[in-house]
């Protein structure tokens, strides 16, 4: 079960200068292999940029909560295409499996429609990170994060409590990240325009569409006015 932080520890805690002690406590000469729960190109576009020269990726592109399907496949061509442009010294090695959303409406059951940034997203964030942990096991990683910090919409306190709860009793070590600190999300939305990277409006679901739907109209109307 996930302890709950105090607002106190939240606001004292620096995800980020956790990570970089992290990394520079790894002996030289290794090269950890890493697990990175990507949620979509762009997101992992800086968040690649940072850790590639200290570890070995496997890149795990896992978001069952993608909708509709066709957004699924075009978000993991994008995937695709950033690896293309992404220079790295150790292996990187992309996995991805195949579009399946019954996994995000069984996590979901019961609160499908609580607000953005409420239970509905924290279910669908520990269930993709989940799985995740399990591709790290799989995968016989030393080390497991996501790219779900680098977004100012993510609650990083929560994800940073959610992977070191999931990895508590793993061999797998979670790592501590808020990727949007010192510019990160600024930069991957360069990368991104950099690149010609597909950049979405939303999450993913079917929830978060619907909203994106409504802000798209709500332009419309004020360009006709």
């Amino acid at each position: 079960m996930m302890r709950k932080e105090s607002v106190t520890e939240m606001e004292k805690r620096q995800y980020h200068k956790e990570m970089s002690a992290m990394i520079e406590a790894i002996p030289a000469g290794e090269v950890p292999r890493l697990l990175l729960h990507s949620c979509c190109g762009p997101c992992s576009s800086a968040v690649l940029e940072q850790l590639v020269p200290y570890f070995e990726i496997v890149l795990f592109f896992y978001n069952p909560n993608i909708a509709p399907a066709e957004e699924f496949t075009r978000r993991l061509e994008t995937q695709k295409q950033l690896l293309k442009h992404l220079s790295h010294p150790y292996p990187l090695t992309l996995v991805a499996l195949p579009y399946d959303d019954a996994p995000f409406w069984e996590a979901v059951k019961g609160v499908e429609h609580t607000p953005e940034m409420g239970e509905r997203c924290e279910r669908c964030i520990r269930q993709r990170m989940s799985e995740a942990l399990l591709a790290a096991e799989q995968y016989r990683c030393d080390f497991m994060t996501t790219t779900l910090t680098v977004s100012p919409h993510k609650n990083a306190q929560f994800i940073n409590a959610c992977g070191e709860a999931l990895t508590a009793d793993s061999s797998v070590r979670y790592l501590p990240s808020d990727f949007k600190k010192k510019g990160g999300y600024a930069r991957s939305v360069a990368l991104s325009a950099a690149y010609g990277l597909y950049r979405q409006d939303y999450c993913g679901c079917p929830m978060s569409l619907q909203e994106a739907i409504a802000r798209r109209n709500v332009r419309k109307d004020e360009e006709m006015e």
